[in-house]
Formats: C-alpha cells, sequence, structure tokens
C-alpha cells in the first residue's frame, strides 16, 4: 500500500558519473553471459544442432538477422543475461531503457553485413561488423564468440579470431581472417 506522498515524488536518478560506471559494469555482465553461453551453444552438439544452428543459418549476417534465433537461445541469451546485468548493475530503470535499446542498436548493426565510414560502433568498439562476420564465416565459426561489446573474453581465451578488410574495386569491403 503507498500513500499519496509517495506517489508524488519523482524517482532520483543518480548522476551521470555513477549510471556511467553502471552501464560499463551492465556491458562486462552482458559480454561475460553472452560469451559463455554463446560459446557453449557451439561446443554442444545438442545445442547447436538444435538451438543455435538456427542463427548461423544466416551465412551472410544481415541486420534484423541479429534477433533471428530460436526462442530459447533468446531467453537464455538475451532475457535472462539481460536480467542479471540489470540487477547486478544496480541500474534504474531509466538507465536500463537507454542501456537496452543501445545494446539491441549495437548488436543489430553488428550483423549489418556493413563496413559503413563514420559508423561510431566501429570507432569506438572492437566488436562490429567485420569481427561478428568472420564469426559467421566457416572458418570463424569457433572464433569471436563475444557478444555484444568487448572482445575481452575472446582474447583472454584465445578464441579470438584476426580479421583483415579488403576493398573490393567495385566497391565495398569484406572481412577476412588472418588465420588459416
Amino acid at each position: 500500500v503507498t500513500s499519496k506522498a509517495n506517489l508524488t515524488k519523482k524517482p532520483v536518478q543518480p548522476s551521470y558519473l555513477v549510471q556511467f560506471f553502471q552501464i560499463l559494469v551492465a556491458m562486462f555482465i552482458m559480454d561475460t553471459w553472452q560469451y559463455f553461453i554463446h560459446r557453449f551453444m557451439h561446443q554442444s552438439k545438442f545445442l547447436y544442432r538444435h538451438i543455435h544452428s538456427q542463427h548461423h543459418k544466416l551465412v551472410v549476417p544481415y541486420a534484423i538477422g541479429a534477433l533471428y534465433n530460436h526462442p530459447l537461445e533468446g531467453l537464455l541469451l538475451d532475457t535472462v543475461g539481460g536480467a542479471i546485468s540489470f540487477l547486478f548493475s544496480g541500474m534504474t530503470a531509466r538507465t536500463a531503457v537507454f542501456f537496452f535499446c543501445f545494446a539491441v542498436v549495437k548488436t543489430v548493426d553488428d550483423h549489418c553485413g556493413l563496413w559503413l565510414p563514420g559508423n561510431l560502433f566501429h570507432i569506438f568498439f572492437q566488436n562490429n561488423t567485420a569481427y561478428h562476420d568472420i564469426h559467421h564465416q566457416l572458418k570463424g565459426l569457433k572464433f569471436n564468440y563475444s557478444q555484444p561489446f568487448f572482445p575481452i573474453w575472446d582474447r583472454l581465451l584465445g578464441t579470438y579470431m584476426p580479421y583483415t578488410l579488403v576493398k573490393h574495386p567495385e566497391g565495398g569491403f569484406e572481412a577476412r581472417p588472418l588465420k588459416e
């Protein structure tokens, strides 16, 4: 039961510095959750065959394909991972709305298959369109699991596959792995 006095109070939003720190914590938690669950879905033949392979039917990623996955994968990776990120970061609902909108836009951009000049996601994040394109290539299926922000876990655990961008004379770029 709430009193009328409580209904008129505005929720207190922390300082921008605190919100920034909460978002960084949420990014780290989400990256950690996504890396280990995503990698496990690749390592388990059962989970890959029956759940995660649906997402990898997209050999050439495209923007909306970022969200093309099995419902159980969406629940486990995105919903549970998001809830854990929200709860452990301590962010308010308002900060969470910003964070999750940002995370979805970033994930969609990572799957868009286009390397566009001036794209701020490509400038500020090493985990970007080309990085994730490598993961969707046959040689990259066991590499570049990190999503959606930083390749920390790939680098620490030996699943990082470096790549180069090759410019085509007719226009456009192609991400190619440096490992053979």
